[in-house]
């Protein structure tokens, strides 16, 4: 169904969120003519989210820019399991430390986006932990366990697939869909929640929910999954060769996480600005418009809007200055990435390539050999084909050396007693 005329789902059409629906009619004149309330579950696997969760995390925002309530809800409890969806083998067991840990760390990721309170649209933070801890399992079984069928469980695509390739699925790890379908029928009973979202792989965990709810309280409950979002050339959301893309500032900086979407290929641009800006749908159609080296210029603003919205409009011009800076004028901006290394070391000399790997410019010894081979390394601006070279006090300029491997990467060496 595409002619919706709810303003949430309108919207979330329009950009592009939508994947799938249930009971389409139905969903959509509940949300035209009632303040709904609706969740997404994040599992506690890191103390950050990254890039990948941002577009369940902006259904949530337009939820709430639309008039109605969403959930952010965290797995403090199924986190202990793990989603073994479309994994090739279990996950490892997190401590409750750890996971708390990650669960602290993963709410702040939320503050820009939505906002939370007490009124009727603010936002819940809600941790399933509060009744997944406090069941008995027997009177589990008894109530839940008999809805399920192991035959319909075993259909499933995350399960088959792991089963096919003959990979181990543990008892544990099979009990993961009949949590994740039990947090719907709470979040029902506790806050009238109606509508579970997710990524299209959660599609069959959904409607476990719904058809749970369904026996279990005669309840009408709904599911909207997106699309899984790759990039133009194929590669995954969030990932790059040298690492995954964290929403938190202490886990990447602003400018990295800026320069991120100023390197998003021509083909995406439209796209992402639809998905990760709240900018006017008029404004994205000019800039998708434009060709040749004015794509660039949509490139920054995507940039721009997006490192905004999660880091402040400050941190997001900071970004785009010391990218102008670095980029336009060969500057040295002093708000790069910097590490800093023992001054007693860096005066006897570090090694190029060592120097390389602990500037996180390179993986190893051998691929930052190969990034010198093929010219790509710079030391304060000037190429470096001597892959023996060693950095010391006589590489520094106003107190740093600047060590860059092609266009685009670049970190400062602060040597510090």
């Amino acid at each position: 169904m595409t002619g919706f005329k709810s303003e949430f789902l309108a919207t979330l059409c329009e950009r592009g969120f939508i994947q799938q629906t249930s009971g389409d009619s139905a969903l959509d004149e509940l949300f035209r003519t009632e303040t709904v309330t609706g969740y997404i579950g994040f599992d506690p696997t890191a103390a950050s989210l990254h890039v990948g969760s941002l577009m369940q995390i902006m259904m949530l925002h337009w939820m709430q820019e639309t008039g109605h309530r969403p959930i952010a809800l965290m797995g403090g409890g199924t986190g202990m399991i793990g989603d073994p969806s479309f994994k090739d083998e279990a996950r490892k067991l997190q401590s409750v430390e750890g996971i708390q840990q990650n669960l602290a760390g993963i709410r702040r990721s939320f503050e820009r986006y939505i906002r939370f309170g007490p009124g009727p649209n603010d936002a819940l933070m809600v941790d399933n932990a509060d009744w997944l801890l406090e069941l008995n399992y027997v009177s589990f079984l008894r109530d839940v366990g008999r809805h399920f069928s192991v035959n319909r469980m075993l259909s499933f695509d995350s399960v088959k697939l792991r089963l096919d390739r003959e990979q181990s699925l543990s008892f544990l790890e099979f009990n993961y869909m009949i949590l994740q379908a039990y947090d719907f029928v709470e979040l029902y009973r506790r806050f009238g929640c109606r509508l579970q979202m997710g990524g299209s792989d959660q599609w069959g965990n959904i409607v476990n929910g719904i058809d749970l709810g369904r026996r279990m309280d005669g309840a009408e409950l709904f599911a909207l999954t997106s699309p899984l979002l790759t990039t133009a050339s194929g590669a995954k959301m969030g990932k790059t060769a040298s690492g995954a893309i964290w929403l938190n500032a202490d886990m990447l900086p602003p400018y990295d996480f800026w320069q991120y979407w100023r390197n998003t290929e021509d083909a995406d641009v439209g796209r992402f600005l639809k998905l990760y800006t709240t900018l006017p749908m008029d404004e994205i159609a000019r800039l998708e418009a434009l060709g040749g080296s004015e794509i660039n210029e949509a490139k920054k603003r995507l940039a721009n809007e997006i490192t905004a919205m999660l880091h402040g409009r400050e941190a997001a011009d900071e970004a785009s200055e010391t990218a102008r800076k670095t980029f336009e004028e060969g500057a040295l901006a002093d708000t790069l990435p910097t590490i800093e290394v023992p001054a007693t070391s860096f005066e006897a000399g570090i090694g190029l390539l060592s120097l390389l790997v602990s500037a996180g410019l390179a993986a190893s010894n051998g691929e930052a050999r190969r990034h010198v081979k093929g010219g790509a390394v710079r030391l304060n601006d000037e190429p470096i084909s001597d892959e023996r070279l060693m950095v010391g006090p006589a590489n520094l300029t106003e107190g740093v050396a600047k060590l860059s491997v092609g266009r685009k990467k670049h970190v400062l060496v602060r040597p510090v007693a």
